[in-house]
């Protein structure tokens, strides 16, 4: 099942703390996820940018904002439990919390204040409403793992264009390049010197698999307007056994159909298809034909640089 946005955790964190104990973060995490019947596979689901599973990122951050409100204190490392303030709102009987419940709390209205201000630039809530990431269902960190995607969407399309409208010879070396960048083919004077050669049976060149050139597979790289079918991928299957050789990579500007992806898959790997947006993504996870523009280090307290000497 899908696991529920961080505001759904706020109450259960709250109730959890009612006895005014102190809680692990992590004996409160596993309790939620039993309330909710979350199995092991739901847990385990992570964040776009793969770096942090989600439930645990949306506990923390229920944990987080119920502290920047002044309802839950966080005596220690990954610790947490009830204030006063806490304490009266649940006496309340509230059925539910979200974040509007929170921005009647001044505490967290200026911590809301300082996350619009250094998300947007100024200090203003336009027309009263948050925009900064408290505003969201999503926590920071989603917020900051969907922008991202967004951002590199956008420049695979823009790659992609670029890829098209280059020549075939260009084309050509694109493809030598994304392949060194991948660890393929030793050197990129090696790759060029054995690609791009032949150009005989449907085979444009050869590449060394490993940087000792213990095994080698073939390349096909064409700039096909259409989609391309099964029955070019067996020519192309057909040229590789014609030469004994049972490695090969077949890249194109555009797509391939269904047919062409499943024939490919019968050969255990040994034939990869690589369309055009896919050939986009691997130029800008290697830094192939991209610049860096920005870069954002995304930090977190060192509980050590304030534990006692």
């Amino acid at each position: 099942m899908p696991v529920p946005d961080y505001q759904t955790f706020l109450l259960p964190l709250l109730k959890i703390a009612s006895d005014g104990l102190e809680h692990k973060v992590r004996d409160a995490r596993d309790e939620i996820a039993a309330m909710y019947a979350l199995s092991e596979e739901d847990r385990a689901e992570l964040l776009p940018s793969g770096t942090q599973r989600t439930f645990d990122n949306r506990v923390y951050w229920a944990r987080t904002y119920l502290g920047k409100a002044g309802l839950l204190g966080m005596p220690s490392r990954g610790t947490f439990c009830i204030t006063r303030s806490g304490q009266a709102l649940l006496a309340t009987g509230p059925r539910a919390l979200t974040k509007s419940d929170l921005m009647r709390y001044a505490s967290f209205v200026e911590f809301s204040k300082r996350t619009s201000k250094q998300a947007r630039g100024n200090s203003a809530l336009a027309d009263g409403q948050l925009q900064g990431p408290a505003a969201s269902t999503k926590t920071p960190d989603e917020v900051l793992d969907e922008a991202y995607e967004e951002l590199r969407a956008a420049l695979v399309g823009d790659v992609l264009g670029q890829i098209r409208a280059c020549s075939w010879r260009r084309f050509e070396q694109v493809v030598v390049d994304v392949l060194v960048a991948m660890g393929y083919g030793g050197s990129r004077l090696d790759a060029a010197q054995v690609i791009g050669r032949s150009g005989d049976g449907g085979i444009d060149g050869v590449i060394k698999q490993d940087p000792l050139g213990l095994d080698a597979v073939y390349i096909q790289a064409k700039q096909w307007d259409g989609t391309v079918g099964r029955p070019q991928v067996q020519a192309f299957v057909g040229s590789l056994a014609g030469r004994q050789v049972q490695k090969g990579v077949m890249v194109t500007t555009s797509k391939f159909t269904t047919d062409a992806l499943e024939y490919a898959r019968g050969f255990g790997g040994r034939i990869v298809l690589i369309s055009g947006e896919q050939l986009a993504a691997y130029m800008v996870d290697h830094g192939v034909g991209v610049t860096v523009v920005k870069t954002l280090a995304v930090k977190q307290v060192n509980p050590e640089f304030f534990a006692d000497v």
